[in-house]
């Protein structure tokens, strides 16, 4: 099969990475891909949220399968174009999209779906959002209703953090993301992400993370794309999970087929656990990255054929063979991330890393300039080990870490001290 990934982060290496390890793959196009991802694929120049592009370059080189990896070009439709024009894509169509594209429209799923969730309000108004977030107080969580790259939510322990939160998204922060807020009751417990392929009909659970979402060690300071990860996740046990298929994601499939827009690709799962209840945080509807990396360190190849099953229909007849191991991955990141940061700084000792079935680093804000690699995102590599335990993970990934030699980058060094 010719296969094109959509997508230029460390999930798109990852999945890159996994896919060419599978026999069916002949040859393997990335758009438009990073630095990493040019020793396994032939990256192309493409605009990945033109549906047409997209299809046009398909057409061009014979592609039998694509694999959409970002949420921008699914809420955008790209998914669409691809099945209209009779080509055979991963992910949800740009109305199903709408469980990550707008936190209103899963609320009212939940509601319908009556899927244990936090207590909401949706706000237009300023000043109606401030009068709620006062009336119920601190802590509390504001989030922009759209899609703002992982940095439009702000869990707000006093309440002088939750109102500048809203001053900030109606002032436009975060563009028309934040022209609509959702405001949630504050859940605590222990948070974890579960991922579940669905064809429209059937859904085949595929593993579960934890990420490591605030910058600092301990779990402090602002919210960030992700600064590591590690799987399986020991709160996920064999009943939470099958609740979390029961009374959350099964009727959530089922309330979206009702509505006529049946939901094809990943559902990443957020959720939060406590007391050994799951209740959904929010849906995403691509791979979490971080979590992505370590998903495809555990299950290599056979991750493809599970994707393409889900995009075939053919889930009924797939079953997911775990080993008895731990995957860990730590995000190496540009100083002043999540804030502003430099580009352009060169990244060594890349190439005295082990790259093989156990290590491997993916590469997300990178890019070749001559025989250098530089750092050019916030989120720059994604540093991942496979172990017998997650102790040896852990071990292994931050040995890595340490052979890079990037005075201008920083990562959290205590990835996984929830579990251990």
């Amino acid at each position: 099969m010719n296969i094109l990934i959509l997508g230029s982060g460390g999930r798109e290496h990852a999945l890159a990475w996994a896919t060419m390890q599978n026999p069916k793959c002949d040859k393997l196009y990335v758009a438009p891909g990073n630095a990493g991802m040019a020793d396994l694929a032939t990256c192309v120049a493409l605009d990945i949220m033109d549906g047409g592009a997209v299809v046009a370059f398909a057409r061009e080189n014979a592609i039998d399968f694509v694999i959409v990896g970002p949420e921008a070009p699914l809420a955008a439709g790209v998914a669409d174009h691809l099945r209209a024009a009779g080509i055979l894509a991963f992910g949800p169509s740009k109305e199903a999209a709408q469980l990550e594209a707008s936190k209103s429209f899963t609320k009212a799923v939940c509601d319908a779906a009556n899927a244990p969730t936090a207590a909401y309000g949706h706000f237009t108004d300023k000043a109606e959002a401030i009068a709620y977030v006062k009336a119920q107080g601190a802590p509390i969580v504001i989030k922009a209703d759209g899609l703002a790259a992982g940095k439009g939510v702000v869990v707000a322990m006093e309440l002088s953090e939750a109102l500048a939160a809203l001053e900030d998204m109606f002032g436009g922060a975060h563009g028309d993301a934040g022209a609509e807020v959702v405001v949630e009751e504050f859940m605590d417990g222990e948070e974890a992400s579960f991922f579940v392929l669905c064809d429209g009909e059937d859904a085949l659970p595929f593993g579960t993370a934890q990420d490591h979402k605030r910058v600092g060690v301990g779990d402090t300071g602002p919210n960030t794309g992700g600064m590591g990860a590690y799987s399986p996740a020991p709160v996920m046990d064999a009943d939470v999970v099958a609740k979390t298929m029961d009374e959350i994601v099964l009727p959530t499939l089922h309330e979206m087929a009702r509505r006529g827009t049946p939901f094809q690709g990943v559902l990443f799962v957020g959720l939060m656990i406590k007391d050994g209840q799951p209740r959904l945080v929010e849906y995403n509807v691509r791979f979490g990255d971080p979590e992505c990396q370590v998903l495809m360190m555990r299950l290599g190849a056979q991750a493809f054929d599970h994707i393409h099953a889900a995009a075939d229909g053919r889930l009924a007849e797939a079953q997911v063979h775990w080993a008895d191991d731990h995957a860990m991955t730590v995000v190496m990141a540009a100083n002043g991330y999540p804030g502003s940061y430099e580009k352009g700084s060169v990244i060594g000792g890349l190439e005295t890393m082990d790259d093989d079935s156990g290590h491997m680093c993916f590469h997300a804000g990178t890019t070749a300039v001559g025989d250098d690699i530089t750092a050019t995102g916030g989120r720059v590599l994604s540093v991942a080990a496979r172990g017998a335990s997650l102790s040896e993970a852990r071990e292994e990934a931050y040995k890595m870490v340490g052979q890079v030699d990037w005075p201008e980058g920083f990562f959290r060094s205590d990835i996984g001290w929830r579990a251990l």
